[in-house]
C-alpha cells in the first residue's frame, strides 16, 4: 500500500499559512522569531511561560537529580550534628513542600503548552485529510456530553467498519478455499 504522498504536503503547505495567518505579539518570541523588531516589553504571561519551560527543560536533567540527591545525602549525614531535632527535621520537610508546592504550578504550565500543541498539530492533520469530519479537529472545545455523542458515533463507525472488513476477508476466505 503506497503513501500517500499529495496529503502530506497539503499538511505541511497549510502549516506555514496558519502560523502566518496569527499575528504575533511585540515583544513576544513569536513576535522577534518573525522579525518583528518592535520592543515592548513582555508581558506576565509570556515571561512566566518562558521561566517555566527554562526550569522544567533544566530539573529534568540528570545533573538537578543528582543535585537533589546529593542535598538530601547531606541532610541525612547532619542528622547526628543536630541530634536529630525536629529543627533538622523542619528543614526537609519544609524544603521539599516548598520545591513541591512551586513545582506543581511549573509542570501545569509546560503541560498545557505541550497539550495544546499536540492538539494544534492534530487538528491540522484532521483538517488536511479529505475524508475527516472537521468537526474532530476542534474536538477538545466541546463539552462532556457533546464528546460522549462524538464518541458514541465514531465507535459505530468503527464498529461498522470492522464488520465490513470481517465480511470482506470471510467472502475471501470462501473463495479461496
Amino acid at each position: 500500500m503506497g503513501r500517500r504522498k499529495t496529503k502530506m504536503k497539503v499538511a505541511a503547505a497549510a502549516a506555514p499559512v496558519s502560523v502566518a495567518r496569527t499575528p504575533a505579539k511585540s515583544g513576544s518570541r513569536s513576535a522577534k522569531v518573525n522579525g518583528n523588531t518592535n520592543h515592548q516589553t513582555d508581558t506576565w504571561s509570556d515571561f512566566f511561560g518562558r521561566m517555566a519551560a527554562t526550569t522544567a527543560h533544566w530539573t529534568g536533567k540528570p545533573a538537578a537529580f543528582l543535585l537533589a540527591s546529593a542535598a538530601v545525602i547531606v541532610w541525612a549525614a547532619t542528622g547526628p550534628l543536630f541530634h536529630y531535632s525536629d529543627t533538622w527535621q523542619l528543614v526537609i520537610n519544609t524544603s521539599t513542600t516548598i520545591v513541591t508546592f512551586l513545582m506543581v504550578f511549573l509542570i501545569q504550565n509546560t503541560q498545557n503548552r505541550d497539550t495544546l500543541a499536540l492538539q494544534l498539530k492534530l487538528s491540522e492533520l484532521v483538517l488536511a485529510v479529505n475524508e475527516a469530519e472537521d468537526r474532530v479537529a476542534s474536538a477538545e472545545d466541546l463539552s462532556d456530553d457533546e464528546l460522549e455523542t462524538l464518541h458514541e458515533e465514531l465507535r459505530a463507525r468503527a464498529d461498522t467498519a470492522r464488520e465490513t472488513l470481517n465480511s470482506r476477508k470471510a467472502a475471501q476466505s470462501k473463495k479461496a478455499s
